[in-house]
């Protein structure tokens, strides 16, 4: 299984981003979250099958309709301590 930490900017917030990451990874199967930052940026945690992840990375240039992503930071992660994350939340 892998992991990435995603960190998503430009107009992420208020637009739906987060729940159409939601409906986009229930898609792939791939499990995580996605929530907002103080910042204004969107934090997104993926786990799955390698290219699985990968095909949900590109997309999060996408996003929602409405959205408009200026950059997609991507970092290595290790799912949280315990069992791989199942299902993919928003918060």
């Amino acid at each position: 299984m892998l992991c990435k930490k995603c960190l998503v900017s430009g107009r992420v917030q208020g637009v739906f981003y987060r729940a159409t990451c939601q409906r986009r990874a229930r898609e792939l199967g791939v499990h995580g979250h996605a929530r907002n930052l103080p910042d204004g940026r969107v934090e997104v945690l993926v786990c799955g099958e390698p290219s699985a992840v990968e095909t949900f990375i590109a997309w999060l240039w996408e996003g929602s309709a409405a959205s408009r992503v200026e950059a997609v930071e991507v970092s290595d992660a290790a799912h949280p301590p315990g069992e791989p994350p199942q299902g993919f939340r928003t918060a």
